[in-house]
């Protein structure tokens, strides 16, 4: 950060005073507005199709949990803005986590959007204001061309992968909340979704605090990283097999995250990619 021109640097203290602002003072209101929305859409389908009457549930506390985490994230931000301008080193990567709130939750809350809701997806907003942020901190720095590509590409990967494993793991609790035969099982198919829903909530704390480690480039962090892309490929792409062949779903859910698992993979094992990220 101290080898960032103190111009550069005072354009992103500006960028995380306005938006930790928005992230304290409007992105709250913008969610509730959002989850209202999302729910009154969920009783009518439900309504018709039992099975999706435990998002109403789900739904109902993931998103506040968001919000949550991008409400403090925001504070954090105020409290950041001026050691960003100073060029502190320390700053830069719980400034990236608290940005990566809104990026991640934000396109978390747009995927009802995709398959209940009609009209503008206001969760894009949270999460586009947020990437606006997450992308500047490190395309802004002025570092090694091949440390500030691995750590754009790396983070963002890592983001969108919290993002995807969030979701799978909504709606592998959602089956499990209604399937005809709880609290038993019918079998592997129904087996499986118990196996795979913690492991994907898991993989996205580890995400979270690798994004973190990442860009404090610590060693940790790039194996958190590997060992989370790692495990959900091990868990989605059998997920995805048994789930079409043993029960009468058609949808290929679980294989979505595969193109950012390779590509997460292929900046965690690149070698000029690798040397960058880890300064230890």
């Amino acid at each position: 950060m101290e080898n960032t021109p103190k111009s550069v640097r005072l354009i992103m203290a500006i960028l995380a005073v306005v938006i930790g602002l928005f992230m304290i003072a409007v992105a709250p209101f913008l969610i509730q507005t959002s989850l209202e929305r999302v729910l009154s859409a969920l009783m009518t389908v439900s309504a018709e199709k039992p099975a999706y009457a435990s998002g109403i549930l789900l739904f109902s506390y993931a998103f506040p949990l968001y919000r949550g985490l991008i409400f403090i994230g925001g504070i954090a931000l105020l409290w950041l803005a001026g050691p960003i301008h100073q060029g502190k080193e320390w700053a830069f990567p719980v400034a990236l986590l608290a940005a990566a709130f809104p990026s991640a939750g934000g396109m978390f809350m747009f995927m009802p959007y995709v398959s209940f809701v009609d009209g503008f997806p206001i969760p894009m907003a949270v999460s586009f204001v947020g990437l606006i942020l997450f992308w500047a901190l490190i395309l802004l720095r002025k570092v090694d061309r091949w440390l500030k590509w691995g750590q754009f590409l790396a983070l963002t990967f890592a983001g969108m992968l919290t993002t995807h494993a969030f979701i799978v793991g909504i709606g592998n609790l959602r089956m499990l909340l209604t399937r005809p035969e709880k609290p038993l099982y019918s079998g592997l198919g129904e087996w499986v979704l118990a196996w795979s829903q913690p492991i994907q909530w898991i993989c996205v704390l580890l995400l979270f605090i690798a994004i973190y480690l990442i860009a404090a480039r610590k060693f940790s962090g790039w194996w958190l990283a590997l060992i989370s892309v790692t495990s959900l490929a091990a868990i989605d792409i059998p997920m995805q097999i048994i789930r079409l062949t043993m029960t009468d779903s058609t949808a290929w859910d679980y294989t979505y995250g595969l193109p950012i698992i390779i590509g997460l993979l292929f900046v965690l094992l690149f070698p000029k990619f690798k040397a960058a990220l880890i300064q230890e």
